[in-house]
C-alpha cells in the first residue's frame, strides 16, 4: 500500500492526542494513589473508632490484645506510618483512661516502628514521643526503659547522647513534675541554658537554702563546660543571676563564686592558661566548698586551656563514678573530644 505523508495540521492532531492520552495515564495513576491513601487512613480510623469503643465499654484486655494483632499485621505488611499512628493513639487513649500497663505497651511499639522502619528524626516525632513520657507513671520501671529507648533511636540525630530538642522535651515534663534532679540531668543535654536557669531558680527557691543560691548555678556552668557547651552555659549563668530574687545584680556580684564564674566564662573564651591558673589559685576559698569544683575544673582546663590530663583520676568511689559519669573518661574520650565540635556534648560512659 502506497504511504502518505501527514499533512501539518495531522501531525499536530496526532501529536496532541497523544499527549491527552499520556496526561489521562498520569492524572488516573495519580488519583489511583490517592484513593489507595485515603482508603487506608478511612481504614485505619474505622479501626480505631472500634478500638475506642471497646475501650470505653472497659474491654481494656481485648482492646490492647487487638491493637497488637494490628500492630503486627501492619508492620507485616510494611505499612510503618499506619502502625506507628494506631499504636500512638492507642496508647494516649489507655492513658486517658489510666491504663498503664497497656498504655506503656503501646508507648515502646511505637519505638519499635521507629526502630524498624529506620525513621528519620524529626521534631514533630520527638514531641510525640515526650506526649507518651508525660502520662507514664514517674515510678514505673517501663518510663525508665521508655526513655533510655527513645534516646537511643534519637541518636540518629545529632549527638551521642540521645537529641538535644529529646533531652529539652524530657527536661520540661520532669520540670512540671518537680522532679529538678532528674529535670536538670536531661536540660545539660539540652541546648536550652534558659529553660535550664528558670528551673534552677525554682529548684533553689523551694528545695535550696539562702546560702547555696550560688552553688546551684556554678554546678550547672562546671558541668555545661566539661560538655564542651559554652553558649549554654553563658545562658544559664546570665539567666539565672537576672531572675534569682535572692541575687542582687551584678557583676561584680555580692558571692565570691558568683564573680569566679563570671571570671570563668571570660577567661575560657580567652583560653589564655595563666589566667586560668591565676583565677583558680585566686577563688580556692570559694572552690573548697563543694569538692566536685576542682575536678571540673581540671576537665575544663583540659579542653579549652590545653592542660594535660591527669595519669589518673584523683577521685574513686562515688565521686569518681559521679564524675565519669558526667563527663567520661580515658583515652577513648579524649580521642572522641578532638572529633566533637565545641558545642556538642561528650560521650558519656
Amino acid at each position: 500500500m502506497p504511504v502518505f505523508p501527514l499533512s501539518p495540521n495531522q501531525i499536530t492532531k496526532t501529536y496532541r492526542l497523544r499527549q491527552r492520552c499520556c496526561g489521562a495515564t498520569t492524572m488516573s495513576e495519580q488519583e489511583s494513589l490517592r484513593c489507595s491513601s485515603a482508603r487506608n487512613r478511612g481504614g485505619v480510623q474505622r479501626v480505631e473508632g472500634k478500638l475506642r469503643a471497646s475501650v470505653e465499654k472497659g474491654d481494656y484486655y481485648e482492646a490492647h490484645q487487638m491493637y497488637r494483632t494490628l500492630f503486627f499485621r501492619y508492620m507485616s505488611q510494611a505499612k510503618h506510618a499506619e502502625a506507628r499512628e494506631l499504636m500512638y493513639n492507642g496508647a494516649l487513649l489507655f492513658f486517658s483512661y489510666n491504663q498503664q500497663n497497656s498504655a506503656a505497651d503501646l508507648s515502646m511499639l511505637v519505638l519499635e516502628v521507629l526502630e524498624k522502619s529506620e525513621a528519620k528524626v524529626d521534631e514533630e516525632i520527638l514531641e510525640n514521643l515526650a506526649k507518651l513520657f508525660s502520662p507514664m507513671d514517674q515510678n514505673s520501671p517501663e518510663r525508665v526503659a521508655f526513655v533510655s529507648r527513645a534516646l537511643k533511636w534519637s541518636t540518629g540525630g545529632s549527638s551521642k547522647l540521645g537529641h538535644p530538642k529529646l533531652h529539652q522535651l524530657l527536661a520540661v515534663t520532669l520540670w512540671k513534675e518537680q522532679n529538678y534532679s532528674e529535670s536538670r540531668y536531661h536540660f545539660l543535654h539540652s541546648s536550652d541554658g534558659e529553660g535550664c536557669a528558670q528551673m534552677l531558680v525554682e529548684y533553689s527557691a523551694s528545695r535550696g537554702f539562702r546560702s547555696e543560691v550560688d552553688m546551684f548555678v556554678a554546678q550547672a556552668v562546671l558541668q555545661f563546660l566539661c560538655l564542651k557547651n559554652k553558649n549554654s552555659a553563658s545562658v544559664v549563668f546570665s539567666t539565672y543571676t537576672e531572675k534569682h530574687p535572692s541575687i542582687e545584680k551584678g557583676p561584680p556580684f555580692v558571692q565570691p563564686l558568683l564573680n569566679f564564674i563570671w571570671f570563668l566564662l571570660l577567661a575560657v573564651d580567652g583560653g589564655k592558661l595563666t589566667v586560668f591558673t591565676v583565677l583558680c589559685e585566686q577563688y580556692q576559698p570559694s572552690l573548697k566548698r563543694d569538692p566536685m569544683y576542682n575536678e571540673y575544673l581540671d576537665r575544663i582546663g583540659q579542653l579549652f586551656f590545653g592542660v594535660p590530663p591527669k595519669q589518673s583520676p584523683s577521685y574513686g568511689g562515688l565521686l569518681g563514678n559521679l564524675l565519669n559519669s558526667l563527663m567520661g573518661s580515658g583515652e577513648e574520650d579524649d580521642a572522641a573530644e578532638e572529633a566533637q565540635e565545641d558545642s556538642s556534648p561528650i560521650e558519656l560512659d
